[in-house]
């Protein structure tokens, strides 16, 4: 007689129901409903609304500097990460509440904050000023405004790998005459690249949508320091929502064609692991 494979929690039909119910609402029917109105254009209108200079202008600073955020997060996100969890010092609660602190903030209270350090007469912008340095109302603005709002993601998403990691495999490493060098190489690094990809993919992901804390650092400065969501805010204010879905789609494409890359090496590296 054969046996009845049973799951341990009951309820998956109704929960998988919706959890699919919960999502179509939340993600799929609007995202549908941006892809419908959009395909409701002609191909000239769409092609003219998307390949304007002034927007392919915002598409390279959007793209660009959320990548480069997204890269500066992975390197100094994962330190700041291994510290936490690798060391003991005063503060260090203090610290750790700290990384959170752009989840908790308004974005519009973010980017007045970061005016006021890196304007020419700021705290800090004073001072790189004399060093000819200048980051408000520059493209360097949105890097900086990019990389505050997405550290805690790469943080927050290796810190928990780093605390399951076995600190056995790294004394077993020493133990067998390696440096402290080829065991971060060859014993912590690769357990930590599915973590880190993972970390990139959503500071990028959240920095490409972001709004409110770049609005007020950028400039808005057409064809120079304009991001792509002012534009669409804008043309929404104007009531051009054609013009504004196809840059949007023309976003939600791009912003998922990379995401799909990144998973998928993720993915790559997870099996060259194993």
């Amino acid at each position: 007689m054969a046996l009845i494979k049973q799951r341990v929690i009951p309820g998956f039909g109704l929960t998988m129901g919706f959890s699919l119910f919960y999502l179509s609402i939340i993600f799929i029917i609007p995202v549908a409903g941006l892809l419908l109105y959009t395909s409701m254009m002609s191909w000239e209108d769409f092609w003219r609304a998307v390949s304007h200079p002034q927007v392919v202008a915002s598409y390279k600073l959007s793209f660009g500097a959320s990548l480069i955020g997204a890269t500066i997060n992975l390197v100094f996100g994962g330190l700041v990460a291994w510290v936490l969890v690798r060391y003991h010092f005063p503060g260090k609660k203090f610290i750790d509440a700290l990384v959170d602190l752009p989840f908790a903030l308004p974005t519009a209270v973010a980017g007045i904050a970061l005016v006021t350090l890196y304007s020419s007469t700021g705290w800090v912008g004073q001072y790189l000023q004399i060093a000819g340095i200048k980051v408000a109302y520059t493209q360097l603005g949105v890097v900086v405004a990019l990389t505050y709002i997405g550290l805690p993601f790469v943080v927050r998403t290796v810190q928990p790998v780093l605390e399951d990691l076995e600190s056995e495999l790294e004394e077993a490493s020493a133990s067998l005459g390696a440096s402290r060098l080829t065991t971060v190489r060859r014993v912590v690094f690769p357990a930590l690249v599915p973590a880190l990809l993972t970390g990139y993919a959503l500071a990028f992901a959240r920095a490409v949508g972001e709004y409110g804390s770049v609005v007020f650092i950028s400039g808005n400065l057409p064809y120079k320091t304009e991001i792509t969501p002012l534009l669409i805010v804008a043309k929404a204010e104007q009531y051009d929502y054609q013009g504004a879905a196809a840059i949007g789609t023309v976003m939600l494409v791009t912003a998922f064609l990379l995401l799909l890359a990144i998973n998928g090496l993720q993915w790559w590296t997870q099996r060259r692991g194993t």
